[in-house]
């Protein structure tokens, strides 16, 4: 099978001679900058120019050479721009990313991003490796009237102006990386719900808004959801031909439990987003849904709404074990990610635990699951590379051994 044909057929529930493999197809299971290099290294590949993928994660686009050599069956349609700079970070790496990322590099060793108004809007701490937020755009609305002057804000969102690439461009692009493939090619367009009110209103503000001002949520999630339609129809016209499936993201779960009601999502945020899926599968596109954490709940909805697959499958959280997932839900969705224990295991500097972890989560799995294995979410900046390989060889060794 080619990796396009694994990965399908995966999705579409059907048998397949082995799990699929990924690493780097997705901004959600791909490589932080810093560790990116250390595993070219380790597998004797050349230098090359580390391209951000994820301006807010810090991680990578990774190059073919390293997915050609992992043979891995997925790579991501990434968003680009016209234009691209080296930034030569304060941790010691050059890193491609796009010449409007305005980025400030501040003495105390933190850095700074600036709008084309020169207002900050993502910050990172000193000794620190990611992005946050540094405003909350909507904070201030108190009424779903004032909304109506965030057009521009809302056509925006998710799809960052650094993004210049014309639409054409994106496609003539997205037309040669599918052609020159047979790996699966998944759109990398996010477009969150929860997750956008939390940054536009603020975390605490949006979930008060959800239960006590729902006029002023719904406005918030009708805005943003128009323009989602908007931006999904054009690309799909654009690129509907050149991809395989759409990533999208939308994070309902914390450590142990949901952070939303499931009641309160059903109302409040369920009605859109199934929509929006439902548009996607309306083209003949496979969805795969980014949810992290303890999502157990969520899945029965996600399944009514058509989602194909659900990532990253955060093995550590309540309620996610695979054996269990797979015994409840297996028949109904596909499972990409829960391959490796991100948050206790791939940083130790002990790639017998990585080898012992993926052992433990493939058997958990089982030969029934639907699976397309990587680690859970993004390989972090201080994995050894080590690590990165037993995960890889173990994952080839027990598939060779079924």
């Amino acid at each position: 099978m080619t990796g396009r044909e694994r990965v399908l057929r995966i999705l579409n529930r059907q048998a397949v001679d082995r799990p699929a493999f990924d690493l780097g197809g997705t901004d959600c299971s791909s490589i932080h900058v810093l560790a990116y290099p250390r595993l070219r290294r380790l597998l004797g590949l050349p230098p090359a120019p580390i391209v951000a993928g994820c301006l807010g994660q810090l991680v990578v686009r990774p190059d073919a050479d390293l997915l050609d050599l992992l043979g891995t069956d997925v790579e991501g349609l990434w968003l680009e721009s016209r234009r691209t700079k080296v930034w030569s970070t304060p941790f010691g790496v050059e890193l491609v990313v796009p010449t409007a990322f305005d980025v400030e590099d501040r003495p105390d060793g933190s850095s700074v991003v600036r709008n084309p108004h020169g207002v900050i809007y993502a910050q990172r701490a000193a000794k620190a490796y990611y992005f946050d937020p540094a405003v909350l755009p909507l904070a201030h609305v108190k009424t779903p009237a004032e909304l109506d002057a965030y057009g521009a804000l809302f056509d925006r969102w998710d799809y960052s102006y650094v993004y210049d690439e014309p639409l054409d461009a994106f496609a003539e692009r997205a037309r040669k990386q599918y052609q020159a493939t047979d790996r699966a090619v998944v759109a990398l367009w996010r477009m969150h719900y929860l997750q956008a009110g939390q940054l536009l209103r603020g975390f605490e503000q949006f979930f008060v808004d959800l239960m006590t001002d729902r006029d002023l949520a719904h406005a918030l999630l009708g805005h943003l959801h128009r323009a989602y339609l908007r931006r999904t129809e054009a690309f799909l016209d654009a690129v509907g031909d050149w991809i395989d499936a759409v990533f999208l993201a939308d994070d309902l779960g914390a450590q142990q439990t949901g952070l939303i009601s499931p009641p309160l999502y059903r109302e409040m945020i369920f009605p859109y987003i199934r929509e929006l899926v439902g548009l996607i599968k309306s083209r003949g596109k496979k969805v795969i849904m980014h949810s992290c954490g303890s999502v157990v709940q969520f899945i029965p909805w996600f399944i009514e709404m058509g989602v194909d697959a659900l990532n990253p499958v955060q093995v550590s959280a309540g309620g996610m074990n695979p054996r269990d997932l797979v015994r409840e839900y297996g028949k109904e969705i596909a499972f990409w990610g829960g391959g490796c224990n991100t948050q206790h295991v791939m940083h130790q500097p002990d790639p017998e635990r990585v080898r012992s972890e993926v052992r433990r989560r493939l058997n958990e799995y089982g030969p029934d699951a639907h699976l397309i294995f990587t680690q859970v979410h993004n390989i972090q900046y201080d994995v050894p590379p080590e690590n990165i390989l037993a995960l890889w060889e173990e994952f080839r060794r027990q598939c060779r051994a079924a």
